[in-house]
């Protein structure tokens, strides 16, 4: 190794070798002697949260052997494993793309560390061979949500996110700064024509226009929460996605977290029996005014802006339909025309009784409780981002923990999710289906048409 002037080190996944990927290589051993290639193991993209992978460890390592530009191939295990090999081989540059500035900077005590600009719009020359593709998906609006969404993008294999599309551009100028994003755009004919898939985080009310909008212009989409507040329009876009061959997913993030795929399982299976009553609450201490949460115009108002966190997770937990609804019941405390306070009370025609209140302006622990006929779970606050829960019954020492890890800001599993239906041709999640879809809008549509 010493007889080398200037020995490289670098690592990824290597998954479905793409340009991407033969870029880096190249650019890394054009300047330098002599290059380590990392390939992360399949535990270790595990545990750091990187999602969608396609092909085995062998598989990525031989996408990496054929370019015949690595003069060592290594395995990376673990988190800390770069400092021992910079070490052990006498690593003089430690090279990345500029996705992850800053990330490495730890780094700098060992080597150099360079942060390339990566190469935007990927062809797909490369990739003739097999059925995936590189996702170019745009995101549009460029509030809170829309940064955390960039950012956890970066752990999804097989996604890029270019540009943003909104009407304010001196907020999409800093959006496309902060973000490392190529474009933005105010013009939607252009936006319509570079994007295969969308993620609108606008506010409630324009969920519909431009969900309605991108699929009828052949585009899938993610839609963040509540997708549309009346059951008509569900339906609507919904036959408009099937007829077009389209994914169109609401953005529900809880569901598609590890802890809550083990929570399904547990509570449709024989440890607590029977559900007879569900609780839980979402509250949040907002006392500004002149916040989005409090303008009717926009239908934020207590009851659309935070059952959503609710309404879904039971619909899911239960599986029931608007068929399955025998009664439902709605309690508030308004002030002015807007709720700032909703207790809802469900019965479904198999004896369950759910129990849901959610607030702007008051506050209590957000934990909740399944009540079974042997059993009951407890989940502990913030219930709807848990890692872990309890299965209780009278007796102390039989409770049962149980812990599920989830990484990052948690948005990566249905972000992966959402690549991984349009690449697989799946235009429907078991996650959360139609079905499930339609029952949370009905009962939106329910609360909407009798205070409106």
């Amino acid at each position: 190794m010493k007889d080398w002037k200037k020995v490289v080190i670098t690592y990824w996944t290597f998954d479905l070798f793409h340009e991407w990927h033969l870029n880096i290589l190249k650019r890394a051993k054009k300047y330098w002697d002599f290059l380590i290639v990392w390939v992360t193991s399949e535990n270790y993209d595990k545990e750091r949260g990187k999602l969608n992978v396609k092909q085995s460890l062998e598989e990525r390592i031989e996408n990496v052997r054929r370019t015949w530009l690595a003069d060592m191939i290594i395995v990376e295990e673990r988190e800390w494993q770069k400092v021992s090999d910079i070490q052990k081989y006498n690593v003089d540059i430690f090279v990345i793309w500029d996705d992850w500035k800053g990330k490495f900077d730890y780094l700098k005590k060992y080597c150099e560390v360079i942060y390339l600009p990566r190469t935007k719009w990927v062809s797909s020359t490369l990739l003739r061979w097999v059925k995936y593709w590189i996702v170019k998906l745009w995101i549009i609006w460029y509030w809170n949500i829309a940064h955390r969404f960039v950012k956890e993008s970066k752990y999804v294999s097989w996604l890029e996110v270019l540009w943003v599309y909104g009407k304010n551009k001196e907020r999409m100028e800093k959006f496309v700064e902060n973000n490392k994003l190529s474009f933005y755009t105010d013009n939607i004919k252009e936006f319509l024509q570079k994007v295969d898939a969308v993620y609108i985080a606008t506010p409630h009310i324009y969920h519909y226009e431009y969900s309605k909008l991108c699929l009828e212009n052949g585009k899938h989409v993610l839609v963040e929460k509540p997708a549309v507040l009346k059951e008509s329009h569900i339906e609507e876009l919904i036959e408009i996605a099937k007829r077009n061959n389209l994914v169109f997913l609401e953005w529900i993030k809880t569901l598609f977290c590890p802890w809550f795929i083990r929570l399904v399982e547990i509570v449709n299976s024989w440890y607590i029996w029977d559900v007879k009553y569900i609780d839980a609450s979402f509250t949040k201490l907002i006392l500004e005014k002149n916040r989005r949460e409090f303008k009717k115009e926009l239908w934020g108002w207590a009851f659309n802006e935070l059952w959503s966190y609710i309404i879904w997770w039971f619909v899911k937990l239960l599986n029931f339909s608007k068929d399955d609804v025998k009664d439902i019941n709605f309690k508030s405390i308004y002030e002015g025309e807007v709720d700032v306070f909703t207790k809802l009370l469900i019965e479904l025609n198999n004896a369950i009784i759910l129990d849901w209140t959610v607030g702007l302006k008051v506050k209590r622990e957000w934990d909740m409780v399944i009540w079974g006929t042997k059993w009951y779970i407890y989940v502990k606050s913030p219930w709807w981002k848990t890692q872990e829960f309890e299965i209780r019954d009278d007796n102390w020492n039989t409770v049962k923990k149980y812990f599920k890890e989830f990484k990052g800001d948690w948005l990566r599993y249905e972000i992966a999710e959402f690549i991984n239906m349009i690449q697989e041709n799946n235009y429907e999640s078991w996650l959360y289906n139609y079905e499930n879809m339609k029952t949370v809008a009905f009962i939106f549509d329910k609360f909407n048409s009798s205070y409106l």
